[in-house]
Formats: structure tokens, sequence, C-alpha cells
């Protein structure tokens, strides 16, 4: 059977332009939905920064030998090293370690398609569209379903029997004070746990599958020859988020922390590893807070734009009836709708900071203006000037 498969078709004009207007719908939802996104994403901004704000005005430090009743129901920060009597393990292999959480990492080897199409405009608006499929065989940390291939023959993958997972210790201890789940899900810092050879006899006795198992380059191999894999085959590789410092700003409540609510909005439980003091936590939470509004800025502009490209897509098919004008055309429906990308989603956002922030809302605002302008200025400065003719009267 060949990896390769390729398949060419022939979309009529009439069958392009239907479903170019299927598209328009498409575009008009991106379009709104975009605009919505944009105006909740300034007010979410908004509220966590002054809830960052109130927060790191409002804590207190306090220390982790004693749990001081004083600051009972105040926000918190509280630095020191986790302990627990329990120790996180995956049952399914007998591997355990000292930590917070045992992290289970499973590939399959598995056929894996890609797709590649080139497309060709033909005199009277049909496209010629020839797609290449091919097929290779990969490690995937998920389940590819090759039922969905458009050659699935020779390509089958079997159902992934073992997945990824985390254990996690239940709870934990800072000093006096009491880490529940909510605390032990924040802290990270995993690091690579690597098996050994000697642990293989208990990872046999624990195994219930029936592939031959092994332990090699630090981790877990089912199937039968780890340099030879055929689909079907996994490797199961570990990591640990080891027992350290960590530092809790979190609302004291007994002996537990739990989530802080703001008057702004939010509500605040913020762990980092190692001893940070309470300044720099929520220096860094007001970084990430402006990092996450300018990606949601950036990514709502995008699809804004594709969202404005899709609803003009008609205009471009109808003139592709000439392949030539087509292109043309398209061009300029794109410069368009990136034009209106800019000005819907800064006038958006000037609107959500109108609402939310008055003055500033007025400086996005003239920016968005500015931006628009230059454009519209570039374009305009490019055109060809007008050839005059010879002005009547003129003398010879």
């Amino acid at each position: 059977m060949s990896d390769t498969f390729t398949e060419t078709t022939t979309t009529s004009w009439f069958g392009r332009i239907r479903n170019s207007f299927g598209g328009l719908v498409i575009g008009l939802v991106l379009i709104v939905g975009m605009v919505v996104l944009l105006f909740w994403n300034e007010g979410r901004a908004v509220q966590t920064a002054r809830s960052l704000a109130e927060g790191a005005g409002a804590v207190v430090s306090a220390g982790a030998d004693t749990v001081d009743a004083a600051n009972e129901g105040r926000l918190v920060h509280v630095s020191g090293q986790v302990t627990t009597d329990s120790t996180p393990g995956d049952p399914d292999f007998a591997v355990s370690a000292k930590g917070v959480r045992l992290v289970r990492n499973v590939e399959m080897y598995q056929w894996k398609e890609d797709s590649k199409s080139e497309t060709k405009k033909n005199l009277g608006g049909s496209e010629e569209t020839v797609t290449t499929y091919t097929y290779a065989k990969a490690w995937n940390d998920s389940q590819i379903d090759s039922g969905s291939f458009k050659q699935p023959d020779g390509h089958q993958n079997p159902s992934m029997e073992i997945h990824g997972r985390n254990f996690q210790i239940p709870d934990g201890k800072l000093g006096a004070f009491t880490l529940d789940q909510p605390v032990l899900d924040q802290i990270g810092g995993e690091k690579a746990l690597p098996l050994l050879p000697d642990q293989q006899a208990a990872i046999q006795a624990a195994y219930a599958g029936t592939k031959k198992l092994s332990v090699v380059d630090g981790g877990i191999y089912l199937g039968w020859n780890p340099s030879s894999p055929v689909v079907g085959d996994y490797r199961i590789k570990y990591e640990v988020a080891p027992l350290g410092t960590i530092s809790v700003i979190g609302q004291q409540r007994g002996s537990a922390f739990v989530p802080y609510q703001t008057v702004a909005g939010d509500q605040l439980l913020m762990v980092s590893g190692g001893n940070v003091p309470a300044e720099q936590m929520f220096k860094e939470a007001e970084s990430a807070n402006k990092i996450l509004t300018w990606i949601i800025r950036a990514v709502g502009l995008l699809l804004l734009a594709i969202g404005f490209a899709l609803f003009m897509a008609p205009i471009g098919v109808i003139a592709d009836v000439i392949p030539f004008l087509g292109s043309i055309v398209r061009f300029g429906t794109g410069l368009l709708a990136f034009l209106l990308a800019v000005v819907v989603g800064t006038i958006t956002i000037a609107i959500a900071w109108f609402y939310y922030r008055p003055l500033l809302g007025i400086g996005i605002l003239v920016v968005g203006a500015l931006v628009a302008a230059g454009i519209i200025y570039v374009g305009r400065s490019r055109r060809p000037a007008a050839t005059s003719g010879p002005t009547p009267n003129a003398p010879a």
C-alpha cells in the first residue's frame, strides 16, 4: 500500500460562489464573536489589574511555623518548605517517587496523515485542487483517528489503551499550614524521573497488559524492539514535581489557604516556587495579566481580519471568472479586511476602555484613528497620477 495518495477535485464557478456564501456566514459570526471577545478582554484585564492592586495593598506576611489567629480571614503571604506523609505513585507500573506530583507521559507509535494542496483557477471561474496525502509513522501522545484518513486502508491505528496521567498527593503541609488541592495544583517545577533497569521486575509484576515490557533510556517501552518500533508500541516517561520551598498568597481560613475575594471581583490564590516576596509575586502576576491581554488582543484582531476577509470572499470568487482579475480583487479585499479589522478592533477596545477607564479610552481611539488614516494615506499616495491632456487655448 502506497504511503502517498493524490486526489484531484474540480469545483465549478457556481459551486465556489455557493460555498463562499457559506463562508460569509462564518465570517459574520467571527466578526461579532471577536468584537465581543475584545470588549470582554478589556474588562477582564481591568478587573484583574484592580484585584491585584487591591491584594498588594491588603496582603500581610506571616511565618510558616505557627498559624496566627489574628490573621484569620486576611490575605496572607507565607513561604516555607512543603512536607507530606504521602508518596505519589502510578499503580499501573509500580512507579513512585517522593514529591508533590508524579506525571506519567505516554506516547504511542502510530500512523499520521499530512496533506498538501495546490489550487489552480481556470478561465470561467472553476477551481482545480490537487491534494497529496502523505502517511508516515510517528510517536504521538494522543490517539490519532485513522478512520478519518483519506486513505485509511493500510494505515489503521489501534486504540490507545494507556494514557498520560497525574498522580498527586491528597494534601501536604507548609509548616503549621495545611495545603489542599487548590494550592497543590499550582505547584510546578516538574523534573525528569529516569527509571533504572533494576526496577524492571517490579514494573513487570504490576503491568497487567500483554506487550513485551522493558526499561530503556530511563523509561518504559512496550513492544518487541525499542530500536525498531511498530504501530501500537508505547514509550512511557515520568516526571516528578519535587518537594521544595514555595510561597503562597491566599486568604487564611483556619490553617488552610483559600481564594481571597477582592472587591474588584477576582479571587486571589497564588503560588510561586521558592522563597518569593509578596511584592515580586504581585509584579509577576501583573506582568502575566498584561501579556495575556496583548495575546488576546492580537488573536482577536487576527480573527477579526479573517472574518472580514470571509465576509467579502464572494466578491473575489465572482471576479474569478477571469483568474487574474479575481487575484486583483482578492488583494484589494484583503487590504480592506485588514483595515476594517484595525478600525473595528481599536474602536471596540476604545469603547471598552471608555466603559472601564474613560481617559485611556480616548488615547486608544486616537491611536486607532491615526493608524487608519496612515493606511489610507499610503494607499492614496501609491495611486498613479492621472495623465493630463493639453490645456485648451494654450499657446503653441
